[in-house]
């Protein structure tokens, strides 16, 4: 059994909302990083997390920017990500970035924990 927990990335610039989706992966023992923008998400997946929250309008480069930049290198193609917004289309801006799943915002706490789970416990 491997005793490392888990990391789960989050990336959005809304500091509210990082606090609480970080508060709750804590509490379910997820180790968590947070970056407020889309450009620090490039250099913060050099610790290749586990999982990445990925929201879509945040300062430097957009979350959709973001996650193709991720599934188009080697090193980061396999990390999940979950593309987070509040926009009226996020599910087809979501398969467009080539996103493993989509979370509408605001979003039930039930629901992020349960897309979590199933992405980090899928197999390959």
């Amino acid at each position: 059994m491997d005793a490392k927990p888990k990391t789960i990335l989050i990336a959005d610039d809304d500091k509210a909302i990082v606090d609480s989706i970080s508060d709750i992966l804590d509490i379910l023992g997820y180790e968590v990083l947070k970056v407020p923008d889309g450009t620090s998400v490039i250099e913060a997946v050099k610790a290749l997390p586990d999982l990445i929250l990925l929201d879509i309008q945040m300062p430097g480069h957009s979350g959709p920017t973001v996650c193709r930049q991720l599934k188009r290198q080697a090193s980061t193609k396999d990390i999940p990500v979950i593309i987070v917004s509040a926009s009226m289309d996020i599910k087809q801006k979501a398969e467009e970035a080539g996103a493993d799943d989509y979370l509408e915002k605001p979003f039930d706490m039930d629901i992020l924990q349960q897309k979590v789970f199933n992405l980090l416990n899928r197999q390959l």
